[in-house]
């Protein structure tokens, strides 16, 4: 009996173990580039949060638009965040930057999206994203962080942000040749 015993405790650490592995990987997101994030969202917009309340598998944040950079004709009221490992928690009366998809005319956010307050945005990264970010969305921004680096073809550049946030404030694009450049 006490073999049946061990032998079932030891499949349910397993079974637990493995089921804790997949939770922690849940949420496991690469960083991007500002304009990667500009270019792979449907939805670009500078908001301040008004309120939040508690939805059916949601966190509903009430937001007050103030641009649109990208995206639909529609103001957006609202922004969701599933109750999930990877929902975003954003404060009250602050101003964000967001990216993100419209699902069933719902804007929904992720933390493996790019949705940084707005006063943490640079200068560059503003401005980027009126002149710059657009106009660079045919290019491809492969990320290095070790050398040797992938070699790039024309159509791309190389993101080697080694211990600084140098490329944060640069946009990739597109040049009258066709090739891609900082």
């Amino acid at each position: 009996m006490t073999r049946y015993v061990s032998s079932c405790f030891i499949t349910l650490v397993v079974l637990f173990l493995w089921r804790v592995e997949d939770i922690a990987d849940a949420c496991r997101c690469f960083p991007q580039h500002p304009q990667q994030a500009f270019c792979n969202a449907e939805v670009v917009i500078r908001a301040k949060v008004v309120g939040k309340e508690a939805v059916p598998n949601a966190i509903k944040y009430d937001i007050q638009q103030i641009k649109m950079f990208k995206g639909c004709d529609q103001v957006i009221h609202a922004i969701y965040t599933y109750t999930t490992s990877c929902s975003v928690t954003l404060e009250i009366n602050k101003e964000y930057l967001f990216t993100g998809k419209l699902k069933t005319g719902r804007m929904s956010l992720t933390l493996c999206g790019y949705n940084p307050p707005w006063e943490d945005l640079s200068a560059a990264q503003k401005n980027s994203l009126t002149h710059r970010y657009q106009s660079g969305c045919n290019c491809k921004i492969i990320r290095c962080t070790s050398l040797p680096c992938p070699i790039s073809t024309s159509d791309t550049c190389l993101w080697t942000d080694w211990g600084t946030d140098n490329g944060q404030n640069l946009a990739c694009i597109k040049r009258p040749d066709g090739s891609c450049a900082w």
